[in-house]
């Protein structure tokens, strides 16, 4: 099997938007509904070490009424297995059943940093933490006895007091989606069998094969057929234009985040963006970015930055050269594009979406 997109999955590509977790998060809001208006059909709210996405997706659904709305991504070690179900089934409640939970494994630097939890058996928190999840949503009373999860909690752990209990909620539906973030091989073939959807970093399409391949194609064989296909979600920045000035300044404009994953995510030698820009060839340039990084060299990190890295995993050109690049996330098998708006006024990012819209109604 290649990665394509009829046979990962055969519709027709979504729209999406990832909201910043730096700016003002209400300004992007009230765009949000001219957004959707414009063709806009699923909106991420990213959770790192900055204002939580649980209040922000109960603001978002609140201000909206068929936009999809996902996390993008909850880390998984932050919260017990049952509350991200918990939170889950509440936020697909109250918005009607729109949501889609998003999870991840983040980092050490954030999980140990931050919160001050053992980063540890990603693979297998993974996949309990699906597990349970779906149990909760079916009304089970949760009883699991995994390796790292075990509900209730045995008495020699505890009180003994721990009894099985089951959500006392009707949940909108019992198979909330589910979409992992996943860059290395063994969580993508995991993510590739249990999962919804699989929300990739820094997606080189014409890479896509090489680089993640056989990890999909390993999670697709244990795969079972009450999944459906798997929805492939990509990010990325979008410019539409025929100004070279202004095709420049967005190309300059991607580049800190870039520069952030690639050398101050993680450490030297632990840093899985690092790894991935590696994978796709840009190995010694990878190296030099992280090198400028973590010396506190970061404008020197960001000009370092390949342009060729940009162009490849951003929606920044003319209409033509957008075009181009999203029927090449189609045929690798893309489903999602989550595409992040640049343009000086509102009124021409709401334009950016709607164009692109259009030119995925082409494909």
């Amino acid at each position: 099997m290649t990665l394509s997109g009829k046979q990962i999955r055969g519709t027709t590509m979504r729209i999406g938007l990832t909201i910043n977790y730096v700016g003002d998060f209400r300004d992007m809001v009230n765009e949000l509904v001219d957004y959707e208006a414009a063709g806009l059909e699923i909106v991420f709210v990213p959770e790192a070490y900055s204002f939580d996405a649980v209040s922000q997706l109960g603001f978002i659904a609140a201000r909206t009424n068929r936009l999809q709305v996902a996390s993008g991504v909850l880390p998984l070690y932050t919260r017990t297995p049952t509350l991200l179900a918990m939170t889950a089934a509440g936020i697909d409640y109250i918005s009607g059943g729109r949501f889609t939970l998003g999870i991840g494994t983040s980092g050490p630097q954030v999980v140990e940093g931050f919160h001050g939890v053992p980063f540890d058996a990603p693979l297998g928190r993974t996949r309990e933490v699906v597990e349970i999840c779906r149990k909760v949503w079916r009304r089970e009373r949760v009883q699991y006895e995994g390796k790292y999860y075990r509900l209730p909690l045995p008495a020699d752990h505890g009180t003994g007091l721990g009894k099985p209990l089951k959500l006392i909620n009707h949940p909108v539906r019992e198979r909330i989606p589910i979409v992992i973030g996943a860059v290395g091989p063994a969580n993508v073939a995991v993510t590739a069998e249990i999962a919804d959807g699989w929300k990739p970093v820094f997606y080189v399409p014409e890479c896509a094969d090489a680089v993640w391949g056989s990890s999909l194609r390993k999670g697709h064989s244990r795969r079972g057929s009450a999944l459906g296909a798997l929805d492939i979600i990509t990010q990325t920045y979008l410019t539409i234009s025929d100004d070279k000035a202004i095709i420049a300044n967005a190309m300059d404009g991607a580049r800190p985040l870039l520069a952030r994953y690639i050398g101050g995510m993680g450490a030297k030698g632990k840093n899985f963006y690092h790894d991935l820009a590696c994978r796709y060839g840009y190995q010694a340039a990878a190296d030099t970015v992280q090198d400028l990084y973590l010396a506190g060299r970061r404008s020197d990190a960001e000009a370092a930055v390949p342009a060729d890295l940009i162009r490849q995993t951003q929606l920044i050109g003319s209409r033509a050269e957008v075009a181009e690049r999203l029927a090449a996330f189609a045929a690798s098998g893309v489903t999602t594009v989550n595409v992040t708006p640049k343009a000086p006024t509102r009124q021409e990012r709401v334009g950016l979406i709607e164009t692109t819209r259009e030119m995925v109604e082409q494909l």
